[in-house]
């Protein structure tokens, strides 16, 4: 691994701790101030909530809601190489709370009846993956869960999805979703 495959979690128990990613084709860590922004929306505190890093890649989202206290964080990474470096630093964490799978993210999706408090979704970009994604995840959401999105490109609001915060760094456009509110049909 080259010594800039790095990255640090910036708060909570594991605070400053340094992990190491390998070199894989697509592999891009959220940079730090993006990840600040995004805990800052969540809350600093994660007590007791459970979340999906599905495309974990670098694993820098869901460790760091485990190291802010989330209760359960399942790391969902196709590449064989970048789960290994998952399961690596999740042993150097003592990360119990941690579940790592080698698996493609459609085919979890498939499997899993779990439902998330917090769901993290850094797909490969130019791939078409969130049209494919998004429509899924609401079976997967516990009630009043957020979907955290990164893209490059900004989502505005459709017909399930309604974005309540967002902001762009760089190449990355990374928003907050929740599902849309449906009002009835009045009768």
């Amino acid at each position: 691994m080259a010594a800039s495959n790095r990255v640090r979690i910036s708060g909570g128990e594991w605070r400053s701790r340094l992990l190491s990613f390998p070199d894989v084709p697509g592999l891009r860590p959220t940079p730090d101030r993006v990840r600040q922004t995004v805990f800052n929306w969540l809350g600093q505190d994660m007590h007791g909530r459970r979340c999906l890093d599905l495309f974990a890649g670098t694993g820098a989202m869901g460790f760091e809601a485990l190291s802010r206290g989330a209760s359960a964080v399942v790391l969902v990474e196709k590449s064989a190489v970048a789960a290994r470096s998952l399961q690596q630093n999740q042993a150097l964490l003592k990360a119990g709370q941690a579940t790592v799978l080698q698996q493609d993210a459609m085919q979890f999706l498939a499997q899993s009846h779990e439902r998330f408090d917090v769901i993290f979704l850094d797909p490969p970009y130019q791939q078409g993956w969130l049209p494919r994604l998004l429509p899924l995840l609401s079976s997967h959401l516990a009630e009043d869960g957020v979907v955290y999105v990164e893209a490059e490109f900004v989502l505005g609001n459709d017909a399930s999805w309604q974005v309540i915060k967002h902001g762009k760094a760089g190449n990355v456009c990374y928003h907050l979703l929740k599902l849309a509110d449906i009002l009835p049909i009045d009768q």
